[in-house]
């Protein structure tokens, strides 16, 4: 294993100086290799993430990640990093860094392992931190394009967890670039809306703001669920035909709220005041 970092130059700011990654609680040079050949992570996705906002220096909504994190451990069946190690951990990547503002995320893996898909006798997670800036620019308007071919399988207790295995959210946002558009609106396989490739679909219909349901395979997102307790969004099954009467569409993330200007052939109205007003109640004050 190469040897970690044990201190730092002094660097004008993230963007000109070389950054740091974490891996299992040491500091090392982002080009420097630490993952082993054996991961279970780059061999099978056999693990979590989670992204993560950055704001002040610190990360504001780390409990409500760690509570999905802790979740997806428990699905996974693998051992639970302890809190008090990762928050340590984090602190110590965003001083190194220098990271005011921007995304920190948190790859977790089962660890090393035998050849094929037999489980290591006693796994040995792996913890990989990176960060990076967040563009000072808000997304622009973005134009999706229905996914029947690649789904979300509603039923699978996996659409409740954020996998390291994401093929059928790449597929579907490659087959929609194809397309002309920028991203993919999931379908799943109900035939109705779950969310897009990478982010929670949120769309205002007859004076309400819509979310699809979990069990239409919508990932419990962060950001998600503090529209719900707050009692700004509700939860609904959305049809595909009713994209043609929306009165606006956003994609929510950790990071970003991204306004929607079409859905296929359907031109969806920008509601700027909106996107403002949703903006500013994610990522104000938790």
């Amino acid at each position: 294993m190469p040897q970690g970092r044990s201190s730092l130059g002094s660097a004008e700011s993230f963007m000109n100086q070389a950054a740091f990654i974490s891996f299992n609680g040491t500091l090392y040079p982002e080009n420097q290799p630490c993952l082993p050949t054996t991961d279970r992570g780059f061999l099978f996705g056999d693990g979590l993430f989670e992204t993560m906002r950055v704001s002040q220096g610190t990360v504001p909504l780390l409990e409500r990640h760690y509570q999905r994190f802790t979740h997806g451990c428990q699905v996974l069946r693998s051992p639970l990093p302890d809190f008090d190690i990762l928050h340590d951990a984090i602190k110590a990547i965003l001083e190194a860094n220098h990271l005011q503002e921007g995304s920190l995320r948190l790859s977790f893996s089962r660890g090393p392992g035998p050849r094929g898909l037999s489980l290591p006798p006693h796994p040995s997670p792996s913890l990989l931190l990176t960060t990076a800036p967040i563009p000072q620019s808000h997304p622009t308007p973005i134009r999706l394009a229905l996914s029947h071919q690649h789904r979300r399988d509603e039923r699978s207790i996996l659409c409740r967890v954020k996998s390291l295995n994401a093929l059928p959210a790449i597929l579907a946002r490659m087959d929609a670039q194809e397309r002309g558009a920028d991203d993919a609106l999931m379908l799943n396989y109900k035939g109705t809306i779950a969310e897009a490739s990478s982010a929670t679909f949120l769309t205002y219909w007859k004076g309400s703001y819509l979310t699809p349901p979990l069990e239409d395979g919508a990932l419990p997102g962060v950001s998600r669920a503090r529209l719900l307790e707050k009692g700004l969004c509700y939860e609904h099954t959305l049809a595909p035909d009713m994209i043609q009467n929306v009165e606006g569409a956003w994609l929510i993330t950790a990071l970003s709220v991204t306004p929607i200007a079409s859905i296929d052939t359907y031109p969806i109205p920008l509601r700027t005041d909106m996107t403002e007003t949703l903006r500013d109640i994610l990522y104000g004050a938790p």
